[in-house]
This record gives C-alpha cells, structure tokens and sequence, in this order.
C-alpha cells in the first residue's frame, strides 16, 4: 500500500483542452436520429464544446451539384442538408470543427475512395471550380450563422493526406498546393477565419516541419498544426468482425505531443496552437478495445497530462453509429465511440464525465491519479489502475491524506470496473447477440451505470484520510464535499433502535 500526501499548494491549473473537441463519424450520419440523441446525451453530461468529422463536400451531403442552363453546365451549391447538420449541433450546444474534404465526384481528378461510404481522396480536376466551391460554402456559413459565430470555427484543411488511403499518392507537393489554394480563399472571404493543418497520423512528423517551411517560403495562411495521435500497434489478427491490435505504452502517445510541440517551437511560427484532431487507442472502428474498461484506463493518463502539451485533443469518436466499414453488424463490434448502439454508455464515457467533475486548481498529479480543488472549496479526484497484462488480480490499495476546510465531509465515490458500468461483460454474458431483443437492451443500459459509493467523515485536525483500493482497470473518481450536519437537529434520534442496525 501507498500513501500520498495531498499539500494545500495548488501546482498549476488543471487545463481542460481534453473536451474542447470530439470526432464523429461522416457528417451526413447527423441526419439519423440515434445520432442526435447520442450527441445530446453526451453533450448534457460532458459538454464539448467542438465537434468534428469527415465528409463536408462528400456527395451524401451534396453540398456540389451541377445542372444544365440552356445547354451549359453550371455549379449548383446546395446547403439543404449541411444546414440542417449545423442548425442541429448549434441548437445542441456544440460548434463545429470544420474538416474540408472529401472531394465531391464531379470535382475529383480520379475514382479512388475510401471506406464503405467512398470518400473520394484524389485533388481536384479544377482548381478553378473548386476554390469557388469553397468561397461559396464559406461565405454561405457566414451569412447564415453570422460572422461572429463562423469566425469562432477551426477551418482544417483535409484529412490525414500522409497516407496513400486519404491522399492519393500521399502527395505532398499536391497538398501543399491544396491547402494554400483553400486556405487562402477562406481568408479572402474573411481574414479572421482560423485555418490549418496539415491533420497528419502518427509516423510521419517530417511533413509538420515541411508543412511549416512552405507555409513561411509560400506566405500560406496558417493559424494552428494539427495531428492525430493512435497507440496501437499493427495488428496481429484480421477477422472479418475484428480487428487485434497490442497497445503500446501509454506514454508514447504523451511523447509524440511533446514532440511535435517542439517541431512546431523551433519554426517560424513558434507559437501557433497545436490541436490533436483524432486520437485514441486503435485507429480500426472494430478493435473491441474500444468496449473495454481498458480503454478508459489506458486513456486516464492521456487525458490528465495531455493538455499540459497540446491546446486540444480530440477523441475519435462520440458515438457508434458509424460507418467506416459499413453499417456496424453488432451491438458490441469494437467502435470507437463514447456511446454504444441504443445509446449505451461504454467505460470510456465514464471517463470523461468523471473528468468532466474535476476543478481547475490542480493539488496532485502521478501516472496513476489527479487531484483537484473546485472553486466552491470541494475537492474531485480521479484515480485509475491500468494493467496491460492477462490475468486476475492486480488490485492496489492506495492512502490519501487530505487537507480540507469544513469538518464534515460528504465522500462520494464512483467506479467502473471490469464488474462495474461493463456492458460489453454483460453482453458476452448473453451470447454476444448481434441485434439484442428490447428486454436485452433494458438490460444493457441497466447494467451500464457507474457504481456509487458513500461515506461521512469528520475532519482531525484541518485533515482526512481515506483509503481507496483499486482493482484491475478500474477507474474511480471521488468527491470530497463539504456538509453542514444536522444530525443533532433530530430529537429522539436512535438509529439502533432500527431492526437489524
């Protein structure tokens, strides 16, 4: 057993860059209703404040479309479903992070796509019609949402164009003459606009400082360098249902932060902001890591340290109604999001709700837990017990001492656990069925809450102790309340009296 002591100095402020934004899947997916309802849920317990996903320009929203005008073909910009996408995030209490991309197809220079919806990943035929593309959305957004709003929204430029799957080619140079074409037109239709990019994955930090050196030699509008940051390893095993991967350290993914931080520091635009669009454990929307409790206690230490380097990071994704590699074929079929089908809380959400509890007035950090004070005087914690290895067992105990203000405390405790808020144990436990009956969903949902836990303490001497054991991958969060007692209020009170007590 440890023992921590838990001074009255406060460390720094407890930054909370880990819910600025969350991924989604294509943007058309907002036309669902399961999807409005997962966002609104997430929304009403964490409150993002950005939300960003793929397909813009992609035919589904079909913002480009061309029509014949006595014999000659004309652009049609039609913001019918991209209006209504909007309008809905806005009146959920979430902004957009704008993605442009993919390419519409009677735009592409080519047929080669990506996922099962066909994102089309090759540069425009027309760099003509294309910039007028992006000047008629980006002035549509402003005259229908206003200047102030719109210029309250990150304009990244594509997605991941260091891989041949979402670039053709992985062309730099074409990129490069992609994003200060588009960037350069947002910023014609308004300088305020923050634009950015260049949205790299892991493995390829060369084009960050490349990037940077041909936004300084071209004079390209840039206001902020994004990347995307995955800790899984190649896979290990392909399955038609499933995708294994082994996870690396935890901390790798802490030290690509520091890293391209650095990159960024030692070019000519030392102090831009430095926003992970995308990250999580797997990179694959069937990994079951996704459903585990292991999920959220790998992530714990991303989410306590991670915005000590980065301005914001960005989980992919809120939700599993996602379509990457087609309609998902189970309940349980190793998504990326917060929330499962039939809006079913996975550990991962409990993770950031737990976090979402924390003050901003950090007392403590470790690798394994972060304590805070909230500006009413009360104290929030959350601790975890990651293990990367197989097997039962693994439980550590651990003993705070605490300084506090009042003399009694209200201690309010909640945990997920591989018993506990597990629906994904549950799951199996039926059978893993594909497409579960009502009374199984009822089950699921009822099984998916964090268990609560309460104590009363008084204070000895401006101080408390609490001992807290922690089992494998467990995740907790305490709250540290101070209480007014009115027990002695009570006359004739006796609780003995009461059978069994």
């Amino acid at each position: 057993m440890s023992k921590i002591v838990i001074g009255n100095q406060i460390q720094k402020e407890f930054k909370n860059n880990w819910k600025y934004c969350i991924g989604t899947g294509r943007l058309g997916l907002a036309l669902q209703q399961e999807y409005l309802d997962h966002l609104k849920f997430v929304q009403k317990e964490i409150g993002f404040t950005y939300i960003r996903g793929h397909g813009l320009l992609h035919d589904d929203i079909g913002i480009y479309r061309e029509i014949d005008v006595e014999g000659e073909i004309k652009p049609f910009y039609n913001f019918t479903y991209i209006d209504r996408i909007f309008d809905s995030f806005l009146e959920i209490g979430i902004r957009p992070f704008i993605e442009i991309g993919f390419m519409p197809k009677l735009l592409a220079s080519g047929d080669q796509t990506i996922f099962t919806w066909e994102g089309n990943v090759t540069p425009p035929k027309d760099y003509d019609k294309w910039t007028d593309l992006i000047r008629a959305v980006t002035q549509h957004f402003i005259d229908r949402y206003g200047v102030e709003e719109v210029t309250k929204w990150p304009f990244e430029i594509w997605n991941e164009p260091n891989l041949v799957n979402f670039w053709k080619n992985a062309d730099k140079r074409e990129y490069f003459k992609l994003y200060k074409k588009t960037a350069t037109t947002i910023k014609k239709v308004n300088s305020n606009i923050q634009v950015g990019g260049p949205a790299i994955c892991g493995g390829s930090d060369e084009w960050i400082v490349e990037f940077l050196e041909f936004c300084e030699k071209e004079d390209a509008p840039i206001d902020f360098v994004s990347r995307h940051a995955y800790t899984s390893r190649q896979p290990n095993k392909v399955t038609p249902d499933y995708y294994y991967q082994e996870l690396t350290n935890n901390t790798k993914m802490l030290e690509e932060f520091k890293t391209v931080r650095r990159l960024i520091k030692s070019s000519a635009f030392p102090h831009l902001p430095f926003p992970i669009t995308e990250y999580n454990t797997s990179y694959s929307p069937i990994n079951p890591v996704h459903d585990t409790v292991l999920n959220a206690a790998y992530l714990a230490r991303i989410l306590s340290e991670g915005g000590d380097f980065v301005d914001s990071f960005s989980y992919w994704t809120f939700s599993d109604v996602f379509e990457e590699r087609d309609v998902p074929r189970s309940q349980f079929h190793g998504g990326f999001g917060l929330v499962g089908l039939n809006e079913i809380p996975k550990p991962t959400f409990y993770l950031f709700s737990f976090f979402n509890k924390l003050g901003d007035a950090q007392l403590y950090q470790d690798e394994h837990t972060i304590v805070t004070k909230r500006r009413d005087g009360s104290i929030a914690l959350v601790m975890w017990n990651l293990v990367m290895d197989k097997g039962e067992g693994r439980e550590k105990e651990v003993t705070f001492e605490i300084p506090v203000e009042a003399s009694h405390l209200f201690i309010k405790r909640q945990t997920v656990d591989e018993q506990h808020a597990n629906p994904w144990k549950t799951w199996r436990d039926m059978g893993r069925p594909r497409f579960p009956s009502r009374e199984m969903v009822e089950t699921l949902r009822g099984v998916a809450q964090s268990l609560i836990r309460t104590d009363h303490l008084k204070a000895e001497n401006g101080k408390i102790s609490i001992t807290v054991a922690l089992t494998k991958n467990e995740v907790s969060l305490i709250e540290i309340i101070p209480v007014n007692d009115e027990t002695e209020t009570y006359i004739g009170l006796d609780d003995s009296l009461i059978t069994s007590y």
